[in-house]
């Protein structure tokens, strides 16, 4: 399956489906390294994503939390539980703008979040060997607003 397939599956399938779409994309074994989409707001297709939780993130609030993210913390975490496992050592936030000055049509990537992570933990690091730990998933708090349904 093309990472472009995952990106514009329905939002109908499958709970045990979606689940691998944002899977790590690569892994540099001798370094720790793991790199894949921390969070994706709007699909490459236009069509913004509803997670887990049935909530929504703009692009531009998730390029902000990015940001005030790669400025404050940088910290890699292991479940939401524990702190200090690793840190980000690459992140860019693909927005259409970003994408035109990269020389990238727009629709060629989704809206969304790109990072590398250093595992500094050699336990935290044979889980993703081992598919234990194998997509990204980040932590956050905001302010949830209903969104109108339109008619």
């Amino acid at each position: 399956m093309k990472f472009k397939d995952m990106i514009e599956m329905p939002r109908d399938m499958p709970k045990e489906v979606i689940k691998g779409r944002f899977k790590i994309k690569k892994a540099v074994d001798d370094e720790m390294l793991a790199f894949g989409w921390a969070s994706v707001a709007v699909r490459a297709d236009g069509e913004q994503i509803e997670d887990w939780h049935t909530d929504m993130i703009d692009p531009e609030d998730l390029e902000n939390a990015a940001y005030i993210y790669v400025e404050n913390y940088r910290d890699g975490g292991e479940m939401h539980e524990r702190s200090g496992v690793g840190h980000i050592v690459e992140s860019m936030v693909f927005t259409p703008e970003k994408l035109a000055v990269l020389g990238l049509d727009e629709g060629t990537l989704p809206a969304g979040w790109w990072i590398g992570m250093r595992v500094t933990d050699t336990e935290v690091w044979k889980k993703v060997k081992d598919g234990t730990y194998s997509m990204f998933s980040i932590e956050g708090e905001a302010v949830r607003e209903k969104i109108k349904e339109e008619v």
